[in-house]
């Protein structure tokens, strides 16, 4: 017969109810307790029913984690370190689900029953309508990646246009006046910051934009192989390109290497984001480090504070960025 919360109770000297809060990392039980309730379950092989759970407390043990899309956009490092931070702080304590949003024709099963909360990594305004509705709902919500002024939410984002101001400032600085732009998709806000914060830097340093020095992206390899193509086929190619993220970089430093150019010794190129690749690529990649695992693991731990205190607060929390310098730039 499996161990229940009543054995555990029963040995600790103790209600089954503050034996449940120690299990789940309840502030309202002492850590001396928690940590003898802990010993006491990892004797005993003690296993969560999280069904059981759900119909004693009237919660689903379920966390949401919703995507702005699987599909269109969202890279495998971006996805992969949001995960990860926040696997880190659920750990057994939650079920993770994790889901796009434009999976969604309807929002029905979008319930207080089915999620005791939910991290929502946010690339676009069309978002909106899925965060009021579980707002609405109730759920207790955090919002990473995009500003957002709903109330009750918790928002957790990076000064991405801060980011990109400094990686094409630095290009200036080691004497680049040919600076081309390799976008993000349309449509993601954090495209939009990107481009801002390049923008904000050759104006700053009154520098000229051709408009030949900029190509659309989609957050990918191959846009990222494309657009460079595009600028290598130009009469007068620039020296370096600032792509809106890594995946977009290593793309574009493929297609430097089999046009018979290399990186940096022609062309410089910086991305952004520093995933898991870019120190590991030849040349190992200079990008701007967006904290994306940092973000997600901080929004997961306030959020389960805001869930087990039964707390609705409006918070933002602004994360800085970081221009991680590496071998794929080089001084003129």
């Amino acid at each position: 017969m499996s161990v229940t919360i009543k054995d555990i109770a029963k040995l600790a000297g103790v209600s089954h109810t503050t034996v449940s809060r120690a299990l789940n990392n309840s502030p309202l039980i002492q850590e001396d307790t928690k940590e003898r309730i802990r010993v006491l379950a990892e004797q005993l092989d003690y296993t969560p029913n999280f069904n059981a759970k759900s119909l004693v407390l009237d919660r689903s043990y379920n966390l949401g984690l919703f995507f702005t899309t699987l599909s269109k956009g969202t890279s495998a490092g971006f996805f992969y370190e949001a995960i990860r931070g926040v696997n880190s702080v659920i750990q057994d304590r939650y079920q993770l689900i994790v889901k796009g949003i434009d999976d969604y024709t309807h929002f029905q099963s979008i319930t207080r029953k089915s999620f005791d909360g939910m991290i929502i990594v946010s690339q676009s305004d069309d978002d909106q309508a899925f965060i009021d509705h579980a707002a609405a709902k109730g759920i207790p919500l955090a919002v990473l990646n995009r500003p957002v002024d709903t109330q009750g939410v918790l928002n957790v984002l990076s000064d991405e246009e801060q980011g990109a101001f400094l990686a094409v400032s630095y290009l200036i600085e080691q004497g680049h006046k040919r600076i081309a732009l390799i976008e993000g998709r349309s449509g993601f806000k954090s495209a939009q910051n990107r481009k801002d914060g390049f923008e904000r830097a050759m104006k700053h340093f009154q520098m000229n934009i051709p408009p030949a020095y900029r190509r659309p992206g989609l957050y990918d390899l191959e846009s990222g192989h494309s657009a460079m193509q595009q600028f290598l086929a130009l009469e007068e190619v620039p020296t370096a390109v600032f792509c809106c993220n890594d995946e977009m970089a290593l793309g574009a430093m493929k297609a430097i290497t089999e046009s018979g150019r290399h990186v940096p010794d022609d062309i410089s190129v910086v991305g952004f984001d520093d995933t898991v690749f870019a120190a590991y690529v030849t040349p190992a990649l200079t990008t701007v480090r967006r904290p994306i695992e940092q973000i997600s693991r901080e929004g997961a731990l306030r959020l389960l504070g805001n869930i087990e205190n039964k707390r609705t607060e409006t918070e933002q929390l602004l994360l800085r960025t970081e221009l991680i310098l590496r071998e794929s730039v080089r001084s003129l």
